[in-house]
């Protein structure tokens, strides 16, 4: 019952790591990257739709983006979509294909992007000390109910800290990479 516990725990503190890097991916770094496009929505069809249901989005270069648009009568609407998400990039149409530079990063832009990452490793952390409080308040209960030793309580808890150390150190991890690749381009 107990591991149960525990392997929910790790499920719910790993989905808040996996957010964090999904977020990450998402912030430009002065290299191109086609998650930098994922975000984006188009509207196409009457609706707002994800770029990747209407494009197949390349990085030929280190700098350069390359959106092949499926249909020619969207490629108007990519554009503007690219153009509106202010990403800072200024797309240029030829023909289907939509050629997207990835222009350099200035220094005080780099800052600003390096603490929207620390924002975002913060929230992960957050994340992750709420689950470890859930964790703790159910072997508070559990000891109150007499499902388990005070004992067992001193030892699960000192499990569910280990647990939660080990996150936040993926944590740190990934926002220290993020950040090297940041200023350091």
């Amino acid at each position: 019952m107990v591991d149960i516990v525990l392997q929910d725990m790790q499920k719910r503190m790993s989905a808040a790591v996996d957010v964090l890097s999904k977020d990450l991916s998402g912030l430009r770094t002065g290299r191109a990257s086609t998650s930098l496009l994922e975000p984006i929505r188009v509207d196409a069809y009457g609706s707002m739709t994800p770029l990747s249901q209407l494009a197949t989005v390349g990085c030929p270069e280190p700098r350069m983006l390359t959106v092949q648009v499926w249909d020619r009568a969207l490629t108007k609407s990519v554009e503007r979509a690219i153009t509106d998400a202010n990403l800072g990039l200024n797309p240029m149409a030829e023909g289907q294909l939509i050629r997207v530079p990835i222009p350099p990063l200035n220094e005080e832009r780099r800052n600003e992007l390096s603490k929207v990452a620390g924002k975002y490793a913060e929230e992960a952390k957050i994340a992750v000390r709420n689950v470890r409080r859930d964790g703790m308040d159910s072997l508070k209960r559990r000891e109150k109910d007499h499902d388990i030793s005070e004992d067992e309580h001193k030892k699960l808890s000192s499990e569910v800290q280990k647990v939660t150390d080990e996150f936040v150190k993926k944590i740190d991890a990934l926002l220290e990479s993020k950040q090297k690749e940041i200023l350091h381009v």
